[in-house]
C-alpha cells in the first residue's frame, strides 16, 4: 500500500466541519453536545454532556450527528477519534471537535488509519502550540493516508475492531463488578466508627521524576492514573523502597488535584508525589479498604474544594477522620466473594492492557501491508481474543 489518499478525498463533499463556537449556558432540556474531553481512546463519554439551546444547535446544523460519523479532536489532546453510534443521532459537537463523514471508505478503518504512526507524525508536525495544541481544518483535510481497497480496509478494521470490542466488553464488565462490590459493601452491617488511618497505611510518593533516567519502570503521576501511559510518561531505573512501588492490585489514591481512587493494573511502577500507596493493615482486606476510601471520597473532594489554593488537596490529618467499618463477622462472610470480584476485575483490566498493546502493535504492520490480515488474526487470538 502507498500513502496516496488525501483525507478530504475520503469524506463527503471533501468537507470537514467543526462544531458550536459559543454554546452558551447549560440548558437542562437542551441538545447534548460532544466536547473534546468526551472523546478518548476510541469512545465517546456521554455520561455528563453539556446541553445547548435548540436554536444554538440549529445554527450549526452541518455538525448535527446522525450516526456513522467519525469525530476528531482539534484542540488539547489533538487527534482523539471515535465513531458516532446511531444512539447519538440529534447530538451536536463543540468547536474543538471536527465531524468527518466517510464516503467510499470503511469508517472503522479511517479511525485506525488516523491513529497510525505515520498519521500521528503528520498531525504532530502541523500543530499550532502557541497557546495549546491546535490543528487547523485545512491541515486535517490534507493529511495523507494509505490507499487500499474497501475489502482490505474492512478486513483490517474487523481484526482491530474485534480487539477494541473485547476491550469495551471488559470495561463494561469491570464497571459491573465494581458496582456489585459497592452494593455488597453498603449492605454490610456496620460496627463502631474508626479512623480511616487505622485501616491502612498511607505512604506518600516522592519526587521520583527528578533526575529520572528515562529507562526502567514507569513513574506513576496523577497524569498516568487518569490518562494512562503516554509520550510524556517518565521512566526511572532508580532503586526505591518497596513501599513506593506499585504492583497490579495495589490501591493508589491521588490526594491532590482530581482526588481519584485507583486499582493499579499496569506493570510494576514507582509512585510519585501527590499519590498515596494504600497498604491495608492486618485484618482489613484490600477490597474493604478500597470501599472505605471510595465511600469517603466525596467528603475528601468537598474538603479539597474549600482549599483557597490553585490545586485542591487534603492533608494527612484528614485521614484520621472516622469511617463506619463493617462488623468483622460480616467481612468474613463476604470476603471470598469480594476477593473473587476484585480479582476478576483486575484480571479484566490486565487482559484489556494486553489486547490494547496487541492492537497497537498490529496497527502499523497492517496499515503498511507488512502483515497479512490472516496472520494478524492468529496473533489476536493468542492475545486472548
Amino acid at each position: 500500500m502507498t500513502a496516496v489518499s488525501w483525507l478530504e478525498d475520503l469524506v463527503a463533499d471533501g468537507q470537514v466541519s467543526y462544531g458550536i463556537v459559543q454554546p452558551g449556558a447549560h440548558q437542562n432540556d437542551g441538545v447534548p453536545i460532544v466536547r473534546a474531553g468526551d472523546v478518548r481512546e476510541g469512545r465517546i463519554d456521554t455520561s455528563r454532556p453539556l446541553r445547548v439551546a435548540p436554536e444554538v444547535s440549529a445554527r450549526h446544523d452541518r455538525t448535527v450527528l446522525v450516526g456513522g460519523e467519525l469525530l476528531f479532536t482539534l484542540v488539547g489532546s489533538v487527534g482523539e477519534t471515535a465513531l458516532v453510534p446511531k444512539s447519538l443521532a440529534g447530538w451536536n459537537v463543540a468547536r474543538a471537535v471536527a465531524v468527518l463523514r466517510p464516503i467510499g471508505v470503511d469508517a472503522r478503518w479511517l479511525h485506525y488509519a488516523l491513529n497510525s504512526q505515520p498519521a500521528r507524525r503528520q498531525i504532530n508536525s502541523l500543530l499550532n502550540t502557541t497557546v495549546q495544541p491546535t490543528l487547523n481544518l485545512a491541515d486535517l483535510k490534507r493529511l495523507t493516508l494509505p490507499a487500499s481497497s474497501l475489502q482490505e480496509q474492512q478486513a483490517i478494521a474487523e481484526v482491530l475492531g474485534a480487539l477494541d470490542d473485547k476491550i469495551a466488553a471488559n470495561t463494561a464488565l469491570i464497571s459491573q463488578l465494581d458496582a456489585i462490590m459497592h452494593l455488597t459493601f453498603r449492605g454490610l452491617a456496620k460496627a463502631s466508627a474508626a479512623p480511616l488511618s487505622t485501616t491502612a497505611e498511607f505512604v506518600n510518593g516522592k519526587a521520583f521524576t527528578k533526575g529520572a533516567s528515562g529507562s526502567g519502570r514507569v513513574v506513576v503521576r496523577i497524569a498516568e492514573l487518569n490518562g494512562g501511559i503516554s509520550g510524556s510518561t517518565v521512566y526511572s531505573d532508580a532503586i526505591v523502597d518497596d513501599k513506593h512501588v506499585a504492583r497490579p492490585g495495589d490501591i493508589l489514591f491521588a490526594w491532590s488535584g482530581s482526588l481519584t481512587l485507583h486499582r493499579w493494573f499496569r506493570g510494576e511502577a514507582i509512585v510519585n508525589q501527590h499519590i498515596f500507596k494504600v497498604i491495608p493493615r492486618e485484618g482489613f482486606p484490600t477490597w474493604l479498604v478500597y470501599e472505605l476510601l471510595r465511600h469517603k471520597l466525596a467528603d475528601f473532594k468537598a474538603i479539597a474544594a474549600d482549599k483557597a489554593t490553585t490545586m485542591g488537596h487534603i492533608q494527612r490529618h484528614h485521614l484520621d477522620e472516622v469511617v463506619a467499618v463493617p462488623v468483622a463477622s460480616e467481612v468474613q462472610r463476604v470476603d471470598a466473594l469480594m476477593n473473587g470480584l476484585w480479582a476478576r476485575a483486575l484480571g479484566a483490566e490486565r487482559e484489556s492492557l494486553t489486547l490494547a498493546e496487541t492492537r497497537d502493535a498490529l496497527l502499523p504492520q497492517l496499515m503498511s501491508g507488512k502483515l497479512r490480515v490472516r496472520d494478524a488474526e492468529r496473533i489476536a487470538v493468542d492475545a486472548g481474543l
